[in-house]
């Protein structure tokens, strides 16, 4: 391997003031002077990742850049840490995908303090099926779990279910015993979700925006994914003393709400960073997805895509079209 050595690239450039999404030729040089270089042959579709796409200053930037929070695949080169060339391993958060080179491309290069060794029994698709989604699901299920969430409680309700977060957050719960109430925009993968555990569908309206500061409480606990309007109405919804881990910001990044659901029902509101923490915290969540806590349903019902089907997938996102898993696989 040299630094002309070229690869194949899904790489975004600004174009007269719109952002262009296309499949160009790099060379190793390219990429950032990093510890490890990672070959990768699998990435995973995030929303972010559309965000980043579309030009978001907030998430990438500088352009051209190639997005792509999630990596998997195996160590080329490493001058630091203790993985060596042949090593199956796994990125996710931190920079990758948003102002560092990231998985849509079939190199990266990165600090070895980012690297995970691929759990065991786990392939680069399977942990792609995962990716950034299922360790925030799972980090969601933990918050819950520390808070004392039981079964016994009563229902857990989870927003966004369809997504790539929600569908996880729903099939862990279900094995773990809780009673899950699935809230989707997608009456259509009502089936879906059912497959995966989910004891009752509820469509959007169930989180519509009200008037009042508090509502009947029919949750004992609850997943957010979504962010804005229906975490605000979720709150209101929660039985006395329970909590909801909150991730996600496709609805908004904004929350109206009142401290009733909190002074009022001791109700607690957990946020979930899956990007900035410990990597001990993420190895805990990594050995659970692969082992009491893996997903089969999740796993059978991923779709797989090539770098050409890229703008698609993420223009997908953009509009809320997007449902389950998408595994970018860059043999395809």
């Amino acid at each position: 391997m040299t630094d002309t050595t070229e690869f194949r690239a899904w790489r975004v450039e600004e174009s007269n003031g719109e952002y262009v999404g296309s499949e160009q030729t790099l060379k190793i040089s390219d990429l950032p002077d990093h510890e490890v270089l990672i070959r990768v042959t699998h990435s995973s579709l995030n929303y972010k990742d559309a965000l980043s796409a579309s030009g978001n200053k907030g998430v990438t930037r500088e352009f051209p850049h190639t997005p792509g929070i999630d990596a998997a695949g195996e160590v080329v080169e490493a001058s630091a840490g203790s993985f060596s060339a042949g090593d199956k391993v796994l990125v996710t958060g931190y920079d990758l995908g948003m102002n560092t080179d990231g998985g849509f491309g079939e190199y990266i290069r990165v600090p070895a303090s980012w690297v995970v060794p691929m759990p065991a029994g786990w392939d680069a698709r399977t942990a792609m099926i995962y990716g950034t989604a299922g360790l925030t699901a799972g980090l969601c299920v933990t918050k819950l779990l520390t808070m004392g969430a039981t079964p016994e409680q009563g229902k857990v309700v989870v927003s966004g279910a369809s997504g790539a977060v929600g569908t996880v957050a729903v099939e862990i719960l279900s094995r773990l015993g809780f009673e899950v109430v699935a809230v989707s925009g997608k009456v259509e993968h009502a089936g879906n979700l059912e497959k995966l555990g989910a004891a009752e569908v509820l469509g959007r309206d169930a989180l519509e925006a009200t008037k009042k500061p508090m509502l009947k409480p029919l949750f004992a606990n609850g997943v957010d994914t979504v962010g804005g309007g229906p975490l605000a109405e979720m709150l209101k919804q929660i039985l006395p003393g329970g909590s909801v881990s909150c991730c996600g910001l496709v609805a908004g990044p904004q929350l109206e709400t009142t401290v009733l659901p909190f002074i009022l029902r001791g109700n607690n509101l957990l946020g979930v960073d899956s990007v900035e923490i410990p990597m001990t915290e993420k190895q805990r969540v990594w050995d659970h997805l692969s082992g009491d806590w893996a997903c089969p349903a999740t796993e059978a019902s991923a779709r797989d895509i090539g770098r050409a089907e890229l703008k698609d997938a993420l223009d997908a996102f953009l509009k809320g079209n997007s449902s389950g898993k998408i595994v970018l696989d860059h043999s395809r």
